[in-house]
C-alpha cells in the first residue's frame, strides 16, 4: 500500500502543476546523451526517473517513513520500434490527420476532427502541458462520438470552470503512464492510470477492450498512433472513475 501511495503520488504530482513555473519548482532535471534523468521531490518523498534513448523508463522512489518503489517500462521490440522512430515520418491516420511520432501527444491530437471535444476538455482542465511533457504516456482517447454518448449536457457542464476538478479526474483517468502499444495490452491486465484508479483490459484476438471501474466498456477503435512522449489509442466510448 505504500509502494501504491508513493507512485501515485509522484504521478499527482505531474498532474497538479498548474503552470511551467510550479512544475519547475518541483522538479529538477538534467540530460545526458544517453539518457534523460529526473528528479522529485515532495512532502518528504522523492521519486527518480531515468528515460533512456530506447524508450526504456526507469522509476525509483522511497518516501519519507522508508517504503520504496521500483518499476521498469521497457518499449516493445521488433516491428513496433521502427514506428517509434522520433525522426520518421510513417503514422497512423485519426480523424483526417495523420498521428506522426515526430510530434507530442496534444500536436497529434488537435490535427484530429474526431477529436475536437477531448482537445477542448485538456485545454480546460489545464492538462496540456502536462501532456506535451517527456512522459511517456499511454492515453485513450475518447472520440467526439464517444462524448456524445454521455447524458445531455454532460459534456458542457464538465468543461465549466467549477467542474474542472471533476473533469482533470474523468480525463487523467484515460491517461498510464508509460508506452504501452495494443500488442502490449494483454487479457486480464490491470491498468493503474494516473488518476490512481485502475482500467482492466478484454481481449479477443486483435480486438481490445477497456473496462472501467464502474463497469462500462471502451473499444478501441484505432490502436498504435505513437506520439514522441507516448502512444494514444482511440476508443469509442468515455472512460468514468468512481470519484
Amino acid at each position: 500500500m505504500k509502494k501504491y501511495l508513493l507512485s501515485t503520488l509522484a504521478l499527482s504530482m505531474l498532474l497538479s502543476a498548474g503552470s511551467a513555473t510550479s512544475a519547475l519548482a518541483q522538479t529538477k532535471a538534467k540530460s545526458k546523451a544517453d539518457s534523460e534523468k529526473t528528479k522529485m521531490s515532495d512532502n518528504g518523498a522523492t521519486v527518480k526517473t531515468k528515460v533512456a534513448d530506447d524508450g526504456k523508463v526507469k522509476v525509483k522512489g522511497k518516501s519519507e517513513d522508508g517504503a520504496k518503489m521500483k518499476a521498469t517500462t521497457k518499449p516493445r521490440e521488433g516491428v513496433e520500434m521502427k514506428n517509434m522512430s522520433m525522426t520518421g515520418d510513417k503514422g497512423v491516420m485519426v480523424g483526417g490527420a495523420m498521428m506522426t511520432p515526430d510530434k507530442d501527444i496534444v500536436d497529434n491530437a488537435v490535427n484530429s476532427t474526431d477529436h475536437t471535444t477531448l482537445v477542448a476538455a485538456v485545454k480546460a482542465a489545464g492538462l496540456v502541458e502536462t501532456l506535451k511533457s517527456a512522459g511517456p504516456f499511454t492515453v485513450f482517447a475518447p472520440t467526439n462520438a464517444a462524448f456524445g454518448k454521455l447524458p445531455a449536457g454532460t459534456a458542457d457542464m464538465l468543461m465549466m470552470p467549477e467542474n474542472k476538478q471533476k473533469l482533470t479526474t474523468i480525463l487523467t483517468y484515460h491517461v498510464v503512464p508509460g508506452r504501452l502499444l495494443a500488442a502490449d495490452l494483454k487479457d486480464g491486465q490491470v491498468l493503474t492510470t494516473v488518476e490512481g484508479e485502475a482500467l482492466t483490459v478484454h481481449r479477443s484476438g486483435d480486438m481490445v477492450m477497456i473496462h472501467d471501474a464502474k463497469g462500462g466498456m471502451a473499444n478501441v477503435t484505432t490502436a498504435n498512433a505513437v506520439s514522441k512522449n507516448g502512444v494514444t489509442h482511440v476508443i469509442d466510448t468515455v472512460l468514468m472513475p468512481t470519484k
